[in-house]
C-alpha cells in the first residue's frame, strides 16, 4: 500500500533535540493507518490470540458479578475502562508493526518479549495508565453513590431498566458518560503515539508523554476522531459476545503503529 507523498506542514514541540517534530495529519491519514492496519493484520492474524484472552476475562468478570464481588454498578465502568489500558494491550502489535516495516521477522515470540520483559519506560507508563483505569472506577462508583446513596440494584435487568425509564438513572448515564469523556480524553492525549514512540526511540516516559499530548494539541479534531472511531469499533466488536473484538483489537493496534509514524517526524 503506497504512503501518502503530499508534504504536511510540521510543528515543532520543542526545541530540545530529545523532541522529534510533529506533523499535522488529516482524515485521510487516518484512513490510510486503518488499512494498513488491516494489511499488517492479514499479513500475521491474531485473533485466536485475541480471544485466547477475551473470553478468560470476560468469563471472570461474569463469575465476580454473579458472586457479588463486583457491584452491577461497577460492570459497565469496569468494561468500558478497558478503553483506557487498551495502548498497553497492544504493546506486542506495535511490535509487530514495526517489525514488519523494516523487513525482520514478525514471529510472536518478538510480541511476547516486549510483553514479557517490557523496558522500564513502558512500565512506568503502563502504571500511569493503570492509576487513570482505578480513578475512574473510583470516580464512577463515587456518582453513584451520589445520586443512589447505597442502594445496590437486585439484578442486571433491574439496573437497567432503573438506568433508562428514571430522572436519576439519565442523570447517572449523562454525568457518567461524561466525566468518562474527560478520562478518555486525557489517555487519548498522553498515550495517542507515545506506547510506539517508546518502542521506537531510547527516550524517557516524559518525553515520549509530552510528545503525544503535543501531537494531540497540534492535531485536536483529527486526533479526537481517532478516538471516536477506536470507540466506536470497540462497541461494534464487543455486540457480538465480543468476537468481533478478536479482529478489531488487532487491526487498532497495528493501525495506531502506522498513525504514529504519520503523526512523529522519524
Amino acid at each position: 500500500m503506497m504512503a501518502s507523498t503530499h508534504k504536511k506542514p510540521l510543528v515543532s514541540i520543542a526545541d530540545a533535540a530529545d523532541y522529534p517534530e510533529i506533523r499535522k495529519i488529516s482524515l485521510d491519514d487516518l484512513k490510510d493507518a486503518l488499512a494498513k492496519g488491516i494489511d499488517d493484520f492479514k499479513a500475521k492474524p491474531s485473533h485466536l490470540v485475541i480471544l485466547a484472552l477475551i473470553y478468560p476475562l470476560a468469563m471472570l468478570v461474569a463469575a465476580n458479578v454473579a458472586a457479588g464481588y463486583i457491584p452491577l454498578p461497577l460492570v459497565f465502568p469496569l468494561l468500558s475502562g478497558f478503553a483506557l489500558v487498551g495502548p498497553l494491550a497492544a504493546v506486542g502489535l506495535y511490535e509487530l508493526s514495526r517489525r514488519r516495516e523494516l523487513g525482520l521477522d514478525i514471529s510472536w515470540e518478538h510480541a511476547f518479549t516486549v510483553m514479557r520483559r517490557p523496558s522500564t519506560n513502558i512500565l512506568i507508563l503502563s502504571v500511569i495508565l493503570g492509576v487513570i483505569y482505578f480513578a475512574w472506577l473510583f470516580t464512577a462508583l463515587a456518582i453513584y453513590r451520589e445520586i443512589y446513596g447505597e442502594a445496590v440494584p437486585m439484578s442486571l435487568t433491574d439496573f437497567v431498566r432503573e438506568a433508562i425509564t428514571t430522572r436519576p438513572g439519565w442523570t447517572l448515564i449523562i454525568v457518567g458518560c461524561g466525566v468518562g469523556f474527560l478520562f478518555a480524553l486525557a489517555v487519548l492525549a498522553i498515550s495517542a503515539v507515545s506506547f510506539p514512540m517508546l518502542l521506537d526511540r531510547h527516550c524517557s516516559t516524559a518525553t515520549a508523554i509530552q510528545t503525544s499530548v503535543h501531537a494531540f494539541l497540534a492535531n485536536p479534531v483529527t486526533l479526537m476522531l481517532w478516538g471516536l472511531i477506536v470507540a466506536s469499533l470497540l462497541v461494534l466488536g464487543a455486540l457480538p459476545l465480543f468476537a468481533g473484538l478478536a479482529i478489531v483489537m488487532p487491526v487498532l493496534g497495528h493501525a495506531t503503529w502506522h498513525l504514529y509514524r504519520k503523526v512523529v517526524r522519524h
